[in-house]
């Protein structure tokens, strides 16, 4: 066990309930601060649970090694292109600038493949603003995550994902080469990126899309014997 902290918004999505996982099993971090807006009553002591007001996000800000920003809804959940904004925009730079006044050390953010501030289609074009104005904020250590379509287990039921995951699991020897950023990923595997990526020691920001998240969650293991050391394969 180390004296990193980390604090994980976003902890009951599909990437950030793996993450959780993903950090407390590496014995890395003495402390997971969880900003949620209910309890989810985590049985491991070093998951501590703080239910929030997002709007007054300034009062359950925590001083922290690692921030990780797995924030994210939909048009339909949201019911507003609005309310959608709040959740993928207002809340994450918010957080990037507490952290940032927090002088914490890494900032890992999920966008997604093809985040563009100009681009014609709303989801995108929010997402490209979140990375467009998190470059104007000059963080000291900016991780961007990219993915494309996420598999994995959510809470709640999307038809569209469902079967677009499924098409994307029998196609995959499809998505190779040039194509291969395109193809679907794992949500333990962006989780898996995520933790990987705080781990190292390069400054600046860093984008990866589907095929290097892919490679960077592949690229190191937890050493079984040295569980608190991070090792290449």
């Amino acid at each position: 066990m180390t004296n990193k902290k980390a604090l994980i918004l976003g902890a009951t999505g599909m990437v950030g309930t793996q993450l959780v996982k993903e950090l407390g099993k590496s014995k890395i971090y003495s402390e997971i601060h969880l900003l949620t807006r209910r309890a989810l009553k985590l049985a491991d002591p070093i998951c501590i649970e703080h239910v929030v007001d997002f709007d007054n996000l300034s009062k359950y800000f925590f001083k922290v090694t690692d921030v990780f920003i797995c924030l994210g809804t939909t048009i339909k959940k949201a019911k507003s292109k609005e309310a959608f904004r709040k959740v993928d925009y207002d809340y994450v730079i918010e957080a990037a600038r507490l952290a940032k006044t927090s002088n914490v050390e890494k900032i890992l953010v999920i966008t997604a493949m093809g985040a563009n501030s100009k681009s014609k289609f709303f989801y995108s074009r929010v997402k490209g603003d979140v990375e467009g104005t998190l470059q104007h904020l000059a963080l000291n250590t900016v991780h961007i995550f990219r993915p494309s379509l996420l598999l994995g287990e959510r809470k709640e039921f999307r038809a569209g994902e469902k079967i677009s995951g499924l098409l994307s699991s029998f196609a995959k020897f499809v998505f190779v080469g040039p194509l291969r950023p395109y193809r679907a990923i794992e949500a333990n595997k962006v989780a898996a990126a995520m933790y990987v990526a705080a781990q190292t020691t390069a400054k600046g920001y860093h984008f990866y899309d589907s095929a290097e998240i892919e490679e960077l969650a592949q690229r190191v293991t937890i050493n079984s014997n040295h569980p608190d050391k991070i090792v290449k394969k």
